[in-house]
């Protein structure tokens, strides 16, 4: 395999390894259930987000429709899933969803601000994986299938950075952002031996 030939992505600390790229083409069926669980976890994770803060007038209209949309990619990948012969099951997560989840703060209003950041992170590491995947897929269809994906996730970690800077000032915002997103990098800088989107 070539050296991947992406563009840096924007939050993001260091790119993804050409080790992750070689065990998600030689593992597509793993690959593609787990990536069913992420789009579910996503929506779920939207929806949580407009429970906890019922009050937040542009969260809820812009996480409404990130729900909708992860919900609609949740299928999608389950019809590849069908297609392909791979039925639902249960995986093991990888340590990265939960490490992340450990650096957010429990009080408010700093709470808030963590989700939303820990959230736009996971979705721009989405966004540069699944880009690696259609590029290196073997199989075309599901190449194409995902970049077309893409582009949700960029706009998705473009919400969560918005809503982010609406409820709190861009400079607490960015130095944050900044702490987290070298966390993110060190939980991926060791490869999770089961295949996954976020390994």
């Amino acid at each position: 395999m070539t050296t991947l030939n992406l563009p840096k992505i924007k939050f993001l600390k260091t790119p993804t390894s050409q080790a992750w790229v070689e065990q998600a083409i030689a593992n597509l069926d793993t690959i593609l259930l787990d990536h069913s669980h992420c789009e579910r976890k996503a929506a779920g994770v939207a929806i949580n987000l407009m429970f906890r803060y019922p009050s937040s007038v542009k969260l809820i209209k812009e996480l409404t429709a990130i729900a909708k949309e992860e919900l609609e990619h949740f299928e999608q990948v389950n019809q590849w899933l069908e297609r392909r012969g791979v039925p639902l099951a249960p995986l093991s997560a990888p340590p990265y969803g939960a490490g992340l989840n450990q650096q957010v703060r429990r009080d408010e209003p700093q709470r808030m601000l963590d989700l939303l950041l820990v959230s736009g992170l996971i979705e721009a590491r989405s966004h540069e994986r699944l880009g690696l995947l259609s590029q290196y897929c073997p199989d075309p269809e599901l190449a194409k299938f995902y970049r077309g994906l893409m582009a949700s996730e960029a706009r998705h970690y473009g919400i969560y950075w918005i809503l982010a800077t609406t409820y709190f000032d861009q400079e607490i915002v960015t130095k944050r952002l900044e702490e987290l997103a070298t966390v993110e990098s060190e939980l991926l800088s060791t490869l999770y031996p089961e295949p996954r989107i976020h390994s």
